[in-house]
């Protein structure tokens, strides 16, 4: 007898325990109401690039489809021997297909999702949570952002509600839902780690750190608060084997929802430009700079006629504020100067010898091609030499911004995409060309126009008082 009643008291406990009031009694949080009113919301995206079927073994299966590969380094990198990438061998193109999700913001069928998870793709094919299919139309995408926008022809469909993602806090619970690896509705939680987290691929987004499980099918899902409102959507992760390890990625709502206003508008995206080139502020930089604490962003360089230029802003000036934004690191500036598009006027608080002041600024375009990448050629021209870098020489006030160099000479305009992808930047002061010393731009040329085509060459940067090399074959012709 004191068996079963020892029993049917444990029973008791367990119901107890899992039940959504122990929940709250302990802290820990109950997502099951959540899930159910946000999951329906929540779709599976199909995608699919043709093949070429005129050469090769057409029934050859694709050993590597898109969901083969971790996404950060699918987002980032050419993978060699995919069809389609270099070094793949000439048997034909069979089709490609990959997956990701994405979430139903309004009623009439318009998606949201990722740019990385639609590229490229000739069919899209949206799931629905019941079950059903439609082929998605492509609105636009933005891969500056990381944002798609979908449409589907279907009526009264369930929706998300937008969230504050600026109102998120470190250690706050958020929860995603997703088709990790194709198991759709497949619901994740964990905290948020922090914020404002850039990279130098995307730096017009300020990403939303977390430590909940995202795995390769789930971007382009949402990250819902305890709400149930969108306050991201899952982007990427960041990991040595594909899998999750603890850092995940999301891009802020209002990021995405400024893309998504401008791809219905204008089919692209358009963002504000400064003109500036700036980097981070040490203690040291502080001290030497008259400010209290190392913060802001500090004015390197100024791009000739920018709009930072005409409203006064100088090397040396540390960006403080910009339109009431505050700057507390470096990598705060470019997303708050890309939400605004071009033409906007704002106001830009620069300390500059210690004192404060306000300069007034029109913002310029960034410029970008017709699939919103951003331009890295100068309005077209040839490539001035084999490098396909313009150079010119560094000013003394200049000189002096940037940490007096011996000799050298700084880019003004890189022309080569390789140069570009190797991480060129306007702004970048050359010391040395495969270890020859780069006195001036006499010498700069006379370095280039004797390199081999087709050769790679090693470059010494120096870049915000740091020098590195930076190595890359160039593809100009001189």
């Amino acid at each position: 007898m004191s068996r079963k009643i020892l029993l049917n008291a444990l029973v008791v406990v367990l119901i107890a325990v899992s039940s959504p009031a122990f929940a709250r009694l302990t802290g820990l949080p109950d997502f099951t109401g959540l899930v159910e009113e946000a999951a329906p919301a929540v779709v599976n995206i199909r995608v699919t690039q043709f093949g070429n079927r005129n050469g090769g073994d057409q029934q050859m299966q694709n050993p590597h489809s898109n969901e083969d590969i971790p996404e950060f380094f699918r987002r980032f990198f050419d993978v060699p021997g995919m069809p389609g990438m270099p070094g793949a061998p000439d048997r034909g193109q069979p089709d490609r297909q990959g997956a990701g999700s994405g979430f139903i913001i309004e009623e009439d069928g318009y998606i949201i999702t990722n740019h990385h998870v639609i590229e490229d793709a000739d069919e899209i094919i949206v799931r629905m949570a019941d079950r059903r299919e439609f082929e998605a139309k492509l609105i636009g995408s933005d891969p500056l952002s990381d944002v798609a926008l979908l449409k589907v022809d279907a009526k009264n469909l369930p929706t998300l509600k937008m969230g504050d993602s600026k109102a998120l806090k470190p250690g706050e619970w958020v929860v995603a839902i997703g088709s990790p690896f194709n198991f759709e509705q497949s619901v994740t939680a964990g905290i948020v780690s922090a914020k404002g987290r850039s990279t130098n691929q995307q730096q017009y987004v300020p990403f939303i750190q977390t430590d909940v499980a995202i795995n390769r099918g789930n971007s382009g899902g949402p990250l819902l608060n305890l709400d149930g409102e969108v306050v991201g959507i899952n982007s990427w992760i960041l990991s040595s084997g594909g899998g999750y390890m603890g850092l995940s990625f999301s891009i802020p709502i209002e990021t995405a929802n400024s893309a998504v206003r401008q791809l219905r508008e204008h089919g692209k995206v358009e963002r504000g430009l400064l003109g500036v080139q700036v980097g981070p502020v040490d203690r040291e930089l502080a001290e030497a700079l008259n400010l209290d604490k190392p913060v802001g962003a500090l004015v390197s360089d100024v791009n000739p006629g920018s709009a930072a230029e005409k409203a006064g802003i100088e090397p040396g000036d540390v960006i403080l504020e910009f339109n009431g934004e505050p700057i507390e690191v470096s990598g705060d500036l470019p997303p708050i100067v890309g939400s605004n598009p071009p033409g906007t006027e704002v106001d830009v608080l620069v300390s500059r010898n210690g004192k404060q002041k306000t300069f007034e600024v029109v913002l310029d375009a960034l410029a970008s091609d017709e699939d919103g990448n951003i331009s890295v050629a100068s309005q077209g021209e040839a490539a001035s030499n084999r490098l396909g870098l313009q150079v010119e020489a560094i000013a003394e006030d200049r000189r002096r911004a940037l940490g007096d160099p011996e000799g050298g000479v700084i880019i003004v305009a890189v022309e080569d995409d390789a140069a570009y992808r190797a991480g060129l930047r306007r702004g970048d002061v050359v010391l040395a060309i495969n270890n020859r010393m780069i006195e001036d731009v006499e010498a700069f040329e006379d370095i280039a126009e004797s390199l081999p085509a087709g050769k790679a060459v090693a470059l010494r940067v120096m870049r915000d008082g740091v020098v590195r090399y930076i190595a890359y074959t160039p593809t100009a012709e001189d």
